[in-house]
């Protein structure tokens, strides 16, 4: 995964694994407990608003779907499933892998082209 490679100095790929993966599991915890909503926006691009901060740990929320799409409980893969039915379209996983995204929470949308 690409949020695997942004390494901080003087880090291993394997210390930095262990961290996605704790800020995956504690995003996974927070839509469980309601604490994170899931946005998604007009062209498919998925935002987490309330995860922000010290909870990322750089992880991406494209990348953090990702993972939840992949390793998440079914309860967090099922908040993001209404919010696709409340939303009235799906994630677009063509936009994810184009790098569309939301600094704001899912108030707006850009990619850095």
């Amino acid at each position: 995964m690409p949020c695997d490679t942004k390494l901080k100095p003087g880090q291993t790929i394997s210390q930095r694994k262990v961290e996605v993966q704790t800020a995956v599991s504690n995003l996974d915890r927070l839509l469980r407990a309601g604490q994170v909503k899931v946005n998604i926006g007009p062209q498919g691009a998925i935002a987490f608003t309330g995860w922000t901060g010290q909870d990322k740990d750089g992880v991406t929320d494209n990348c953090a779907f990702r993972r939840l799409m992949a390793t998440g409980s079914a309860l967090a893969r099922a908040e993001i499933s209404k919010a696709e039915r409340l939303s009235g379209r799906s994630v677009n996983r063509q936009v994810i892998g184009q790098g569309v995204h939301s600094h704001d929470g899912g108030r707006t949308w850009h990619g850095h082209d």
